[in-house]
């Protein structure tokens, strides 16, 4: 997609790792436009990448783009797609917005080529994960160029349904948070039990990133390797009981369902 050109609405965080993965792989930044209202954005995208950014809508601009990436707020994708609409009916659509579906871009839009992705936050450094759903108009070669586009943000994951996009969203998409969560509670116990903070804090994150290495690196389920390192009447074990008697491995679960539920119904919301 050396060539392609695209036009991204919104150039928020996610828009800048996918613009900023493109031009260091070699693409044009003339062959990038970008239509981004907030002012310091603008200028940033146009010194970090030097990309043509625009503070509103230019239809003849827009004509142009091969591929147009949907990266703004949900909640302000109907008044972005407005002015838009009948520039970019023809090209290949891609969506990186959470609880906007294919329908609703279609009808806002006129598209029918039209790709979702679910990235999350670590998308950038370069180590996220995207689900991704294609609407049946889209060919083999179009998911590959998506593919592409994502490929600087981390790994991606094709899925066939595009409902469950809301369980992506509940997994990986909202997951960060879920590990932050569970970061700040380890490094609270190591002060309580006499760390520093910043001691606490190192041996935490490496904790994190070692285990998922290992977990990634491994053929053995979780459960295993877990079941690897909890001797009998050992210390993990001990802790392992704690975290038992209150439930938290049902407590995930039901917080990841209730993201899964929410999801779905900003979806409703934003459909209407």
């Amino acid at each position: 997609m050396s060539h392609t050109p695209l036009a991204f609405i919104g150039g928020g965080n996610m828009a800048s790792a996918l613009i900023g993965g493109l031009v260091r792989s070699g693409h044009p930044p003339a062959a990038l436009v970008v239509v981004e209202p907030h002012a310091p954005q603008r200028e940033k995208l146009r010194s970090e990448f030097g990309v043509q950014a625009l503070e509103a809508v230019q239809p003849e601009a827009l004509r142009a783009a091969s591929v147009v990436v949907w990266a703004v707020k949900p909640q302000s994708f109907a008044e972005a797609a407005q002015p838009c609409r009948g520039a970019v009916s023809q090209a290949l659509h891609v969506s990186v917005m959470a609880g906007i579906r294919s329908g609703t871009i279609a009808a806002a839009t006129g598209a029918r080529r039209i790709v979702r992705a679910m990235p999350n936050t670590p998308a950038l450094i370069g180590r996220g994960i995207a689900g991704l759903h294609a609407q049946p108009e889209v060919g083999a070669d179009e998911r590959q160029l998506v593919e592409r586009l994502l490929a600087p943000t981390g790994s991606v994951l094709w899925i066939d349904r595009e409902e469950q996009l809301d369980a992506v969203t509940a997994v990986s998409g909202s997951g960060p948070a879920y590990v932050f969560y569970v970061l700040e509670a380890m490094m609270q116990a190591g002060v309580e039990l006499g760390l520093t903070e910043a001691d606490a804090r190192q041996l935490a994150q490496a904790t994190f990133d070692g285990a998922a290495a290992l977990a990634t690196a491994s053929p053995l389920h979780p459960r295993e390797l877990r079941a690897q390192v909890t001797s009998k009447g050992g210390t993990t074990a001990a802790a392992v009981a704690v975290l038992d008697a209150h439930a938290v491995q049902a407590a995930f679960v039901a917080a990841l369902k209730a993201a899964q539920h929410r999801a779905a119904e900003m979806a409703d919301q934003l459909g209407r």
